[in-house]
């Protein structure tokens, strides 16, 4: 099986891909993808264009989504939203329908405990999958949000 893994934002948006075969997992790719200029529509727009080509390029047989939580700062929370709206369009534009975790329950599923911050995250991500080069924090977010639907709903980390 293969997972796609989203950490979306509208400055910064984390790609994580992964395939899972019983218990083994092996990175195939992550990276940020970090949509140029101002003007927030043009930001969307370039990332439903991004997003659409790398489920074109990776072919993945599942999606999984990091869940808007509810910010202080409504129109950050608003323009997160309006991030994820796109990449949920991109999605279904490919006929997939992503899965959406928490944040708690995916640093849970990664970490063992929910409030693990963005080095634990990286750090146990790099630890479980060995991907090439640095990572950055929002490509791991990513590639965690993929051991999470893994975990859940591809028999990955047995109990």
């Amino acid at each position: 099986m293969r997972i796609l893994g989203i950490d979306p934002g509208s400055r910064k948006t984390g790609i994580g891909v992964i395939d899972v075969q019983g218990n083994q997992l092996r990175h195939v790719h992550h990276q940020v993808i970090r949509p140029d200029g101002s003007d927030l529509h043009q930001r969307l727009c370039a990332l439903f264009h991004e997003a659409q080509a790398v489920i074109h390029r990776y072919q993945p047989d599942r999606i999984a989504m990091e869940e808007v939580f509810v910010a202080k700062n409504a129109a950050s929370a608003l323009k997160l939203g309006q991030a994820r709206g796109v990449l949920l369009a991109a999605c279904a534009s490919a006929g997939l329908v992503p899965a959406g975790y928490s944040a708690t329950t995916i640093k849970q599923s990664v970490c063992s405990h929910g409030k693990a911050d963005k080095a634990q995250v990286q750090y146990m991500i790099n630890m479980l999958l060995r991907p090439p080069g640095t990572l950055a924090e929002d490509a791991a977010d990513a590639l965690a949000v993929c051991l999470c639907h893994a975990h859940h709903h591809g028999g990955a980390f047995p109990e």
